[in-house]
């Protein structure tokens, strides 16, 4: 692959491949053990933003669209046919979304979209979340981040380590932070939703209110868990993206 997208499972017989965007912060490596869970069923492709790990020192991205034009630009044709799907979590879901307008727009629609621990986009800000990160001290990204759960607190306890993570975790942020939704038309492709049950963000009619983005079929799994549900059901949610592909079943048994 080139700068934007990784594979760290390679599955060229699958058959469809999997375009997966992270969470703010979030990185390849991040998203190792999700895709060794997929890719029995799919081949997965991972976005590396800019600005970590082997990406360390490039420029930030400075918006949604500029991710989702420079991910598109690079992803490469598959075999004559082969389909396309999408993920993204938190603000992957953003660029998930954006991603799907963009190929149906060129009328080339993915087969089906999944979004996880993420509100509509058509929603307004929650007055809870609407303070700016580009206005908060490091101490009180520090605390947001502890409130969702997704860090180790070996990191959040490092000043070294946090030195590295919260320079990019504050530049996507703030691109969440400036992301306007622009109404279009519904999605052609099926959209299908996860979110944890006690996400602090993301409330459950929030998140099934993603259905008016939906032309065709939609669904909402909702699981047990915060906002990062995802590491403790990924068998589940790997049988999820199984069962709404087309000509695939689901992995393991109910």
């Amino acid at each position: 692959m080139g700068d934007w997208i990784r594979c760290c499972h390679p599955a060229p017989d699958a058959g469809i491949r999997l375009l997966c965007f992270p969470h703010a912060g979030g990185s390849v490596s991040a998203y190792h053990a999700f895709s060794a869970a997929v890719s029995g069923v799919v081949e997965p492709l991972i976005v590396q933003y800019p600005g970590r790990q082997d990406r360390y020192g490039e420029p930030f991205a400075a918006g949604a669209d500029e991710i989702v034009e420079a991910v598109l630009d690079e992803l490469s044709p598959g075999p004559e046919g082969e389909p396309l799907a999408l993920f993204g979590h938190s603000m992957g879901a953003i660029m998930a979304f954006e991603t799907a307008r963009r190929l149906e727009a060129e009328g080339r629609p993915p087969v089906a979209l999944f979004l996880s621990g993420r509100r509509a986009a058509s929603l307004p800000r929650r007055s809870a979340a609407a303070r700016p990160v580009r206005e908060m001290s490091d101490a009180e990204l520090i605390e947001e981040m502890r409130k969702l759960a997704g860090t180790a607190d070996e990191l959040l306890a490092s000043p070294e380590l946090l030195s590295l993570f919260l320079p990019p975790m504050r530049a996507d942020y703030q691109i969440v932070d400036e992301y306007v939704y622009r109404p279009g038309p519904p999605l052609s492709c099926p959209v299908t939703v996860l979110t944890g049950d006690a996400d602090p963000r993301v409330s459950v009619e929030e998140a099934r209110a993603w259905k008016g983005e939906a032309a065709g079929a939609f669904s909402c799994h909702v699981l047990a868990g915060g906002h990062f549900y995802l590491d403790g059901h990924l068998p589940y949610v790997a049988d999820v993206i199984a069962s709404s592909l087309p000509g695939r079943e689901a992995m393991t048994a109910p």
